[in-house]
């Protein structure tokens, strides 16, 4: 697999690219955004992206930019900066994980694992349908007739935990777990938004509120 890392500090980067070449990853690195932006449009299964960069491009940047070309790459942020905000932020904005500075070298290999196992594991059953909506699980499209509905990474995973669950009811903090996995640190109100923006997308999905606990497919 091909992974583009994003990461102004050069004696790190060159130790992760290391880690991660032992690992079997084809990886590229890139010490700003300027040059990462280059490159947005490139086939690339994970970007590892920190947020703050030398120069006037972020990493919020960056991954604004790949949602805003329908990119299917999975991302990692990191941050220096520890705190619930830049997390929040990040996995609004599509990221699968979080890893806040200083992280070891070998936690990362094993987030990096965990977040593509997840997002490209094939499924038992490839197509899916669900009323007008036909869910193509490994390519992860989805088509209401002829016309495409184009979904985040996070989108995608959301609507992909209730289909495997329908009538299922699950509170907010199960659907983090599930969604965001067992290291995500924070609000559960992005699960609200998260599902709003689902909703939206998707508004023959039948999903039920049940107030004060969480949510169902039905």
């Amino acid at each position: 697999m091909k992974i583009y890392y994003v990461e102004d500090e050069k004696d790190l980067s060159e130790i992760i690219r290391k880690y991660l070449v032992r690992e079997g990853y084809e990886t590229a690195v890139f010490h700003d955004g300027e040059s990462a932006m280059e490159h947005i449009d490139d086939p690339v299964d994970l970007w590892i992206l920190d947020i703050m960069l030398t120069g006037e491009i972020s990493g919020y940047d960056l991954i604004k930019a790949l949602k805003d070309k329908g990119s299917t790459s999975a991302v990692i942020f990191t941050s220096a900066r520890d705190q619930d905000l830049d997390k929040i932020m990040g996995l609004e904005l599509g990221s699968d994980d979080y890893l806040a500075k200083p992280y070891s070298p070998r936690e990362l290999i094993l987030r990096v694992k965990a977040v593509l196992k997840r997002h490209f594991s094939p499924t038992t059953s490839e197509v899916v349908r669900y009323g007008e909506y036909e869910i193509n699980m490994t390519k992860r499209e989805i088509r209401e007739g002829s016309q495409m509905i184009e979904l985040t990474n996070k989108e995608f995973e959301l609507l992909l935990f209730f289909i495997k669950n329908i009538n299922q009811a699950f509170a907010r903090e199960e659907i983090l777990k599930h969604v965001w996995g067992e290291n995500y640190y924070g609000s559960d109100r992005v699960v609200d938004d998260l599902l709003r923006r689902l909703r939206h997308k998707m508004p023959e999905l039948k999903i039920e509120t049940i107030y004060g606990f969480g949510y169902r497919l039905l």
